[in-house]
């Protein structure tokens, strides 16, 4: 049986076989070859590309990771969701998304009729969905940031963080809240869990804001600079380089910070942060007529009360005060319009009431804003206002307060010094005014169209402290205790003082 099967498979290796084996191999070769022509005349057609994300997707990545998005593509995903929320009434996701976005564009706007809004989404979010409804509680802390309200963005915040520990988008919110708390150090302790969490440019751009406050300028440039370069967005990279334009503006590097502001405001138009800077920065470089149509051009798309306190003070500055007070009347206009939406304007009022309205009410104003939320730049206010109406002794502690850095003053302010120095002056405390005065100037000598004269002029009056002027001593300009010059001379620690630094009194009664 086995001979009978091998005799077919015998013959074909014969003659006969070897010869249909190259025929076959023969048509095999031509069909490659027709084949191989019809190819070449067939035009080639690489893969289709993937379609670009909707306006709508690129906001709705921004908004659910807290990194700017531009105005367009909010207003869109606000217009899809509000859509999706007529048919689906109880999508949580969908109420959190809508109240977040929201509260973006408040901000975008410097519109606070946003917020009731977004707190509406967000609560409805939050009953629709009253467990484990992270987004919602995250979304409340953003709008608590938004209307200054730092003590409830805390608390937000730290609910949403304690249901996921891991969420790295709580902890920039969190941040935010530290820092309007003057609690620095819990602000760098988030910062670091947050930068084992993430990494890229959302991160870089958080950490530039905490060691800006921290006294650190170079690793803050050096971080937004890798921000900005790893953007993803024209508006998100517009939003960093409007920031590494306020440090440069910060140091008095005017046409570094010009530059910055003019690329974010042709990268994103609605960046009006950058509009108000370039509006900073021209004035200060004496180009004011581009600085006067800058800000207007700001402050009509934003009218947010800060420029207009900006613009008022160059228009003052000009000698044009009823310009001036065309402004100051729009500041508070807007700041009544904020309150209505339930966000806190407090701070910039005070400082508006201190140098142009009613020292006393700025003081109790921020008084009271102190007592809510114990800042930096609310213990400069409150220590200028102090010193305007009249307080200097009180204020020095406030000034102290917001210049030192073991206090949490540990930014590098040329208003802040300034504010210190004349406080010094007037209590007649001269080697430490001129210290601090020279030092708001070296920092910024363009810092205010107003105070920057002001600083210049006082220094001067000042002068060169005189040969047999002994150094004050460091532990009561700590404290702000008087030191006599028969103290510093004899080298005695001061009579009175409690040790170090000022210690922290009562909310009511100061730092």
């Amino acid at each position: 049986m086995e001979n009978q099967q091998e005799g077919p498979q015998r013959q074909q290796s014969g003659p006969r076989g070897r010869f249909r084996t190259r025929r076959v191999v023969l048509a095999g070769v031509a069909g490659c070859a027709v084949l191989g022509g019809v190819l070449v005349l067939v035009p080639w057609e690489r893969p289709a590309e993937p379609a670009p994300p909707s306006p709508g997707a690129l906001a709705m990545a921004a908004v659910t990771t807290g990194v700017p998005a531009a105005l367009p593509d909010l207003a869109e995903l606000i217009g899809e969701r509000e859509k999706r929320l007529r048919t689906h009434p109880r999508d949580a996701r969908s109420w959190a998304v809508l109240g977040t976005a929201y509260v973006e564009q408040g901000r975008r706007l410097a519109d606070p009729a946003y917020y009731p809004r977004a707190e509406k989404a967000l609560r409805t979010s939050l009953k629709v969905r009253p467990r484990r409804n992270t987004r919602a509680l995250a979304g409340l802390a953003a709008l608590a940031n938004a209307r200054r309200d730092f003590p409830a963005a805390r608390r937000w915040g730290e609910a949403a963080l304690e249901l996921e520990p891991r969420r790295w988008t709580t902890y920039p919110l969190l941040i935010d809240a530290y820092t309007g708390l003057g609690e620095q150090a819990a602000a760098k302790r988030t910062l670091d869990r947050l930068t084992e969490l993430r990494s890229g440019p959302d991160v870089l751009a958080r950490a530039a804001a905490v060691y800006r406050d921290r006294g650190w300028r170079e690793d803050a440039a050096a971080s937004l600079a890798d921000a900005a370069a790893g953007a993803r967005t024209p508006a998100e990279r517009a939003a960093y380089l409007e920031r590494a334009g306020q440090l440069a503006w910060e140091r008095g590097d005017l046409q570094d910070a010009l530059r910055h502001f003019q690329e974010a405001v042709r990268l994103d138009p609605d960046e009006r942060a950058a509009q108000a800077g370039q509006g900073r920065a021209l004035a200060a470089l004496g180009r004011t007529t581009e600085a006067l149509n800058a800000y207007r051009v700001a402050l009509t798309k934003q009218p947010c009360p800060r420029y207009a306190l900006e613009l008022g003070e160059l228009y003052e500055s000009l000698g044009m005060p009823e310009a001036a007070r065309v402004q100051y009347d729009l500041l508070r206009e807007r700041v009544r319009g904020a309150t209505a939406g339930g966000a806190d304007e407090e701070l910039v009022l005070g400082q508006f009431e201190a140098d142009h309205g009613d020292p006393r009410e700025a003081v109790r104003r921020l008084r009271a804003e102190w007592r809510r939320q114990p800042g930096t730049e609310v213990a400069d206010a409150l220590g200028w206002a102090l010193h305007r109406s009249g307080q200097s002794e009180e204020a020095l502690r406030f000034a102290v307060r917001a210049t030192e850095g073991e206090h949490g003053g540990g930014v590098r302010s040329a208003v802040h010094m300034y504010h210190r120095g004349m406080i010094e002056r007037e209590l007649e405390r001269y080697g430490a005014a001129r210290r601090h005065l020279a030092e708001a100037l070296r920092i910024n000598p363009h810092f205010s169209p107003l105070h920057a004269p002001a600083a210049r002029a006082a220094s001067e009056a000042l002068g060169e402290p005189p040969d047999e002027e002994l150094p004050e001593l460091d532990q009561g300009e700590a404290c702000g205790c008087p030191v006599t010059p028969a103290r510093a001379h004899r080298g005695d620690r001061v009579t009175g003082c409690r040790g170090g630094p000022a210690r922290a009194r009562s909310p009511r009664t100061g730092p």
